[in-house]
């Protein structure tokens, strides 16, 4: 597996997340174009926009948050492995905190609604 321009901490849970998903380097097919938004003349010049896909479930990412492709590379993989964990019906830390942002925002709307 490639090592990716962030700790070695984070490409260590990235190698044990894929191992305990039973995800392999070549499930993935990856391709890299060109990037939009901010970055100036760099993110024009350069394919630093990454898009990966699950082969097996077909499961699909694009990511083009920061300017380098490395790091882009590493959080399409993460957010890759987070869909194919919550698509196996998994509740990942990612579901939880979006619950706990709807059960927040109907009790702002009960409130409002009651005043």
């Amino acid at each position: 597996m490639p090592e990716f321009a962030v700790s070695e901490e984070k490409n260590r849970w990235l190698r044990e997340k894929m191992t305990l998903l039973g995800v392999r380097e070549e499930d993935f097919e990856e391709s890299f174009v060109r990037s939009s938004g901010n970055g100036g003349q760099h993110v024009n010049k350069t394919s630093s926009c990454v898009q990966l896909k699950h082969k097996a479930t077909g499961i699909q990412v694009t990511c083009m948050r920061e300017r380098s492709q490395s790091v882009n590379r590493f959080i399409a993989r993460r957010e890759l492995l987070e869909r194919i964990e919550a698509a196996s019906g998994v509740i990942t830390p990612e579901m939880k905190r979006i619950e706990k942002l709807r059960k927040q925002k109907d009790r702002r709307r009960r409130r409002s609604a009651n005043s």
